[in-house]
């Protein structure tokens, strides 16, 4: 799961939707520092992530990348599937894809002043190119993945990983499709939110 899936998967709280997204970048025991809802979303996010890497459903769909991208084939897979839910993102909340991303920029916004000092570095660029709103397209993760492995350790291989999106594409659809409610149902019954069933009825701002 990538930024979207992330946020998303944090439900209608703010404070969730923060930790969630900086989950990353929160090492060790280094969570116990923020208020209990950031932890709680910094947390949500290390289960998200051990759930996701570990599933036979994501498993199968790696090995389509695994020839280039090795170990880093979990991130390939994490755009992609966030790639699935940017697409028919009316399936799983009352909002459009727009609405929900100019809600989420506006929590994240809001809440700048909490954010690690390693995602200040990058996340003008994140709201300039609209991140978020780029998974939709098939070009639009191309440009992400371009821009991944200009700025990170991911190898430069995104048109291998397009041209596999491309020739998989309803394969790659399908595992989404049938491993995407199960890591909802994992997260609503181990942290006690409402995920499948949220509405969004408040405006940000």
């Amino acid at each position: 799961m990538n930024f979207l899936a992330h946020s998303y998967l944090s439900g209608t709280n703010e404070e969730i939707l923060i930790g969630n997204f900086i989950g990353d970048y929160i090492k060790g025991k280094n969570y116990v520092n923020y208020p209990e809802m950031i932890k709680k979303g910094i947390l949500m996010h290390r289960d998200i992530d051990t759930f996701t890497d570990y599933h036979a459903i994501t498993r199968r769909s790696r090995m389509r990348v695994i020839e280039k991208y090795h170990k880093y084939s979990g991130i390939i897979i994490d755009i992609f599937y966030d790639h699935f839910l940017a697409s028919q993102f009316e399936k799983y909340s009352n909002m459009s894809l727009e609405e929900y991303v100019h809600f989420a920029y506006i929590i994240l916004k809001r809440n700048y002043k909490i954010l690690p000092i390693s995602i200040k570095y990058w996340f003008p660029t994140f709201l300039e190119n609209n991140w978020m709103m780029a998974y939709k397209t098939v070009e639009g993760i191309e440009r992400v993945l371009e821009r991944m492995s200009a700025n990170t350790t991911l190898p430069d291989h995104a048109s291998y990983a397009v041209q596999v999106l491309r020739n998989d594409y309803e394969d790659f659809r399908e595992d989404f499709e049938e491993f995407f409610p199960l890591i909802i149902r994992f997260l609503e019954e181990k942290y006690d939110i409402d995920i499948s069933g949220q509405r969004y009825d408040y405006a940000a701002g």
